[in-house]
């Protein structure tokens, strides 16, 4: 336990979510709080800061004489307790004893020998005038590469395939391949592995177990068997053999090459590669261990209990272990076949909205979501649900880093780019101390460009092409959490065209985002729902006009659900109230902020005031919105009982003022 940092772990992840795993982690670190040293630099900077505050702490420490992982943990706003990455620990594995060195020294040969000779074709492609025009032939011949030197390199090829940061995106196009062009390892081998772990034979567990692999990826592979004891189909997930000590003799060598390409790494990224590469196997190695994704199901099962538009398998825990995962088999149809689905019987366009709905709640509310949400991994259930499998590859963001996220997201509404720029370096795009200047009018061109083709015509791709084009030519390196969303979101917009090729992304976002503004209690959430409702002092009737009636769109799309519908059978006045967009608590704080903050009822009587004249016809078209979705008796009731706690909160506030006049 020494080492951690307990302010930032406990700041970060309790306001994020509430794991069960990482609850009994937390309690644990809070006993022994004071046996623990505060060495982390993300403990340096106080929570209770602003953004602009905490970007000047940062600046103020010396970032380039802490460690590459401890600058992985400031950017993302959280330390690690239990690490099973560290330079060091590869250093110590790799090294223990003399026929590792051996192994160690072939293994390196073999590999500066094939990239050499890659290297070299390029070379000379270059001075001979015909780079351009081979473009295509190389970039196949790296993907077949990258497969001949087994699976750290194939996980390397599929994280490049996400980084536009470091390669050019026609070479990114090819190595997408190699997400799904992995050959299988043989059955006998894996199901020794499944007997290793179990302790027992297979057909003391397994009455059944297909003779073929259901799917085959650079870790490991998946068959689909039956419980002897409850006859009840499952899926097992069998990690590669002997790939441990490959992948930690590769991640060695990794950052052995990183360290002599520091120089061009930080001109054109603003970063070490050693941190590259250390982001890199931090990430492989939590892969590798199966009980880590256990855990990770047991997480998302635990957020999206009281969703019922969300399936997550059930993990068997006492049959899994480090190199053997059980889970609850998926009976769905794979996300990409329209035809299968609508004869199902399932509404598509319902079933995109809750897709999109649960990626956006992962993202913005639980700060744990799928990393890799390719077709093979999402299913459409028979009752209008949508299902994750594939655990291994998930990231999570800080509380932090979720606020953000949302500045970003006011900062583009209110076109304010320079503040867009600070965003990235707050997120660490951008080496601390990165002068902005030169990026702000490129991110103005792509969003403008962007706004002018209307909601209708907005996608990802389009603007993550562009996008591509900025971090490619100005010192920006991607973090791979954010590499992550960018290839979730993409991915994911790639399944809802293909069910629907007119389906427009942000038509669904857009009303998710709006219902989190107008109804989240969270401080830092009302607090931005603020910023988008003023705009250089004024109000921004318009804008509330529109969030109102997105967020009662996402309401009346789910409620339509056949999943939703199906699992709220009772009374008729809960199916009521979930229909409904339910802005009781926004009003009371809206009320209550009205009543204490002498600034917000200037701004608001100033709106009501604006040219000269009262705006009494904007009231009256936000009162016909909510009309229908207030309960007026019931809010009259709780405004009522907080009369005390207000009064209470306006009598601190007066005696504040009178003790700091005097």
């Amino acid at each position: 336990m020494e080492g951690i940092c307990t302010s930032c772990l406990y700041s970060s992840i309790t306001p994020s979510i509430e794991y069960k795993s990482r609850r009994k982690l937390l309690n644990s670190i809070q006993k022994n709080r004071t046996s623990l040293p505060r060495i982390c630099a993300v403990s340096s900077v106080s929570p209770t800061q602003s953004p602009s505050e905490k970007t000047g702490a940062l600046q103020v420490k010396d970032i380039s004489r802490i460690s590459a992982l401890e600058q992985l943990d400031f950017e993302r706003g959280v330390c690690v307790p239990f690490r099973k990455y560290s330079p060091e620990s590869v250093r110590n594995k790799v090294l223990e004893s003399r026929g590792q060195i051996l192994s160690l020294v072939g293994r390196g040969v073999e590999i500066v020998w094939n990239l050499g000779l890659y290297w070299t074709t390029l070379v000379y492609d270059y001075l001979v005038g015909r780079d351009e025009e081979v473009v295509p032939f190389r970039a196949r011949q790296l993907r077949t590469l990258l497969c001949d030197l087994g699976p750290s390199f194939i996980k390397a090829g599929q994280v490049l395939a996400n980084r536009p940061d470091i390669i050019r995106e026609d070479y990114m196009n090819e190595l997408c391949i190699l997400q799904d062009d992995v050959p299988a390892f043989p059955n006998q081998v894996a199901f020794n592995i499944i007997e290793e772990e179990l302790g027992q034979p297979l057909e003391a567990v397994f009455s059944k177990i297909s003779s073929e692999t259901i799917a085959a990826a650079s870790l490991g592979q998946v068959y689909r068997a039956t419980l002897r004891a409850s006859g009840e189909d499952v899926a097992i997930k069998v990690q590669r053999p002997q790939i441990e000590p490959i992948i930690y003799r590769d991640l060695f060598l990794f950052r052995t090459l990183a360290s002599f390409l520091n120089g061009i790494s930080l001109q054109k990224l603003g970063c070490n590669a050693e941190l590259i590469v250390d982001e890199f196997g931090e990430k492989l190695l939590e892969e590798l261990d199966y009980t880590l994704e256990a855990r990770n199901i047991e997480d998302f099962l635990e957020n999206f209990k009281d969703d019922p538009t969300v399936k997550i398998p059930r993990v068997y825990i006492q049959l899994s272990g480090p190199r053997v995962l059980v889970m609850e088999w998926i009976d769905g149809i794979r996300c990409t076949d329209p035809q299968a689905i609508r004869e199902a019987g399932i509404d598509i366009d319902g079933f995109l909205t809750v897709g999109v709905s649960a990626a956006l709640r992962q993202l913005l509310e639980f700060g744990l979501f799928h990393g890799d949400p390719h077709p093979g991994n999402v299913f459409a259930m028979r009752d209008g649900r949508i299902a994750y499998v594939d655990f291994g590859n998930v990231a999570v963001l800080s509380q932090q880093n979720k606020q953000i996220l949302i500045d970003a997201v006011v900062h583009a509404v209110n076109e304010d780019y320079g503040e867009m720029a600070n965003d990235f370096t707050r997120l660490g795009f951008l080496a601390s101390g990165t002068d902005v200047a030169p990026i702000v009018p490129a991110l103005e061109a792509i969003w403008q460009n962007s706004l002018e083709k209307g909601l209708a015509d907005f996608n990802f791709r389009s603007v993550t092409g562009k996008f591509n084009q900025l971090v490619y030519n100005y010192p920006i390196r991607i973090p791979e959490r954010f590499s992550l969303v960018i290839r979730s979101l993409l991915t994911q917009e790639g399944i809802c065209l293909t069910l629907e090729p007119d389906f427009k992304f942000l038509e669904v976002a857009y009303p998710y985002v709006a219902k989190r503004l107008l109804t989240d209690p969270n401080p830092a959430l009302r607090e931005r729902l603020i910023q988008v409702l003023f705009k250089d002092g004024l109000f921004q009737w318009k804008r509330l006009e529109n969030l109102i009636t997105l967020a009662k769109e996402n309401v009346t799309k789910l409620s339509e659900n056949p999943a939703f519908r199906g699992n709220n059978r009772g009374t008729s006045k809960h199916l009521k109230i979930e229909q409904k967009l339910d802005l009781t608590d926004t009003i009371k704080d809206g009320a209550r902020l009205f009543i204490l903050d002498e600034g917000i009822r200037r701004q608001l009587l100033l709106a009501l005031t604006e040219d000269s004249k009262l705006h009494i016809e904007e009231v009256v078209d936000v009162y016909r919105l909510l009309e229908d979705q207030v309960d007026v008796p019931s809010m009259a009731l709780g405004l009522a009982q907080d009369l005390p706690s207000v009064a209470r909160d306006i009598l601190l506030s007066w005696s504040a003022s009178v003790l700091s006049d005097r």
